[in-house]
């Protein structure tokens, strides 16, 4: 499956201190490239830069309690010749809040993330190489799906904290066919710890293997990662995506085990184009269900960062609409029970907006 470009922009500056393992690595890989079998590209333009990305207004209600989430996230794209991309994704959102038993104005506070700001390096048709900060390579939600105008749920999965996030490094990646009926891509990466503000990472180190046939359109795979601190834990997973070639639905389906807990979701997108009444508007039209599971460990996990597990056995079955105004721009709404020590309901509504401007002219080389 071909691979999603990532991007993003350093958001704000610190007082940095060297990750020499990371440079160090990062020169080994680019003093190597020169080993890999060059491939001749006969291309008829010149790429040129792009700022892409998703801005998006939701108001979520949980328990009771509203929250307007205010979120861009802009992705900037640099080809810089035919074999060298530089890509970055920056992230602004905000939970803006009225104090609890008050009616005042919502007030909070805007969070800015650096989500990846990598180079890679197209060594051949099997293999990208990539230097830098770039998003964990474990299941499939946080590379392919976590973008607002990608996912069909506004709410992330339960257990999306489990082996995800961003890695300071470098990366192997790629793909091949096995045969006529099966394709194998891969990813494996190494991360250095670093404590720099935006830069934030663990020493980790992991990987990615999938198994994609074309005929029937299925995917299956497994991710694993290695902390190489601290505790020295690890991460296990698996995944698979199916898209039933006759009928427009996605069905997707991961499970996730870590050091403070496991679980799993599973969730289905429906398209109604097939249905003839009311054709113009059901074509339109998106139904989404999703059923996800997590069970707590023994160790308490921890509350900070954006996204945090929960301390407790969960379940919670989610229902959605998406309704795609024309192309770039949806409408959502989602329900959702949370179901655990607490019970309570969760309710999302929003507009998702996607953009791409090229940031120059094409033009044959």
């Amino acid at each position: 499956m071909a691979n999603l470009l990532r991007a993003d922009e350093c958001l704000r500056s610190n007082r940095r201190r060297p990750v020499f393992e990371f440079w160090i690595l990062a020169i080994m890989l680019i003093a190597c490239t020169a080993a890999f079998g060059q491939e001749t590209q006969d291309l008829s333009e010149q790429p040129v830069p792009i700022l892409t990305g998703s801005a998006g207004y939701f108001t979520n209600v949980t328990a009771g309690e509203n929250a307007l989430v205010p979120i861009v996230m802009p992705v900037a794209l640099v080809p810089l010749g035919d074999r060298w991309l530089v890509e970055s994704r920056g992230r602004f959102s905000a939970e803006f809040e009225r104090p609890k038993g008050e009616d005042g104005p919502y007030g909070g506070t805007v969070d800015k993330t650096l989500d990846y700001l990598q180079v890679d390096y197209i060594a051949n048709s099997h293999l990208t190489i990539t230097a830098g900060r770039f998003l964990t390579p474990f299941g499939i939600y946080n590379e392919r799906l976590y973008p607002i105008w990608i996912r069909d749920l506004q709410v992330t999965p339960l257990i999306f904290p489990i082996g995800t996030g961003s890695s300071d490094g470098a990366m192997l990646r790629g793909g091949f066919p096995l045969n006529s009926g099966v394709n194998l891509n891969y990813a494996a990466y190494f991360s250095t710890a670093s404590t720099v503000t935006a830069f934030e990472s663990d020493r980790t180190t992991g990987g990615r293997v999938g198994f994609f046939f074309p005929r029937p359109r299925i995917e299956v795979g497994a991710s694993w990662q290695k902390l190489l601190q601290e505790d020295r834990t690890q991460s296990e997973g698996v995944h698979f995506a199916w898209q039933p070639p006759p009928v427009p639905l996605n069905l997707r389906f991961e499970y996730a085990r870590g050091h403070f807990g496991s679980g799993y979701w599973v969730e289905g997108a429906y398209r109604f184009s097939q249905i003839q009444l009311w054709n113009s508007a059901m074509r339109r039209t998106e139904f989404v269900a999703r059923m996800q599971q997590f069970f707590a460990g023994e160790a308490s996990a921890p509350s900070d960062g954006e996204y945090h597990l929960p301390h407790s056995n969960v379940q919670q079955p989610d229902f959605g609409l998406n309704y795609y105004i024309k192309d770039g721009l949806k409408a959502s709404a989602a329900y959702g029970r949370w179901l655990g020590k607490r019970n309570y309901n969760v309710w999302s509504f929003g507009i998702a907006y996607r953009f791409a401007i090229p940031l120059g002219r094409l033009e044959p080389q």
